[in-house]
């Protein structure tokens, strides 16, 4: 059985997924974060899981990654 503290954060979640599909995407972090609206500084933050992000921002960066906004956050 997987205890609780295994179980990594929803802001692990997103920081892992949004880095790994930005890259997918071959994407900077200049270029997504200016498709997005957001400073570079601030996708950074979100990247490394420093930085809590509100729903509307996680969905501008779904849109310019071209994906569900459910992608990142899967498991």
């Amino acid at each position: 059985m997987t205890s609780h503290q295994d179980t990594p954060t929803a802001r692990t979640r997103l920081a892992r997924n949004l880095r790994r599909w930005r890259l997918a995407r071959g994407l900077s972090q200049d270029e997504l974060s200016a498709g997005a609206d957001l400073s570079q500084t601030f996708l950074s933050q979100i990247e490394n899981g420093s930085r809590n992000v509100s729903l509307d921002n996680i969905e501008k960066l779904a849109n310019v990654l071209q994906i569900d906004v459910t992608a990142l956050l899967a498991p």
